[in-house]
């Protein structure tokens, strides 16, 4: 496992300390860890998002290709024992 080190201002780590105390984290480390694979995630999620933009722009979505799901939709409601 790799070690990283940085340096953060005393209000991030009195913010840190109290998640700590609280219980929302077991320790700095751990907070550093979350709080880095969450910037990894929102920044895989937001890539991802551009993408599907992306590809709609470039070949957009034809009524068509729509009509289907909608179909579905209404039937599998019609189909609920409300």
């Amino acid at each position: 496992m790799t070690q990283l080190v940085t340096h953060v201002d005393d209000e991030l780590v009195q913010q840190v300390d109290r998640l700590v105390e609280n219980g929302a984290v077991t320790s700095r480390s751990d907070a550093v860890r979350r709080g880095l694979r969450a910037l990894v995630d929102r920044e895989r999620r937001r890539s991802v998002d551009v993408a599907i933009v992306e590809g709609y722009r470039r070949r957009p979505q034809a009524e068509d290709e729509a009509g289907w799901s909608d179909e579905t939709a209404r039937s599998m409601i019609a189909e609920e024992p409300w």
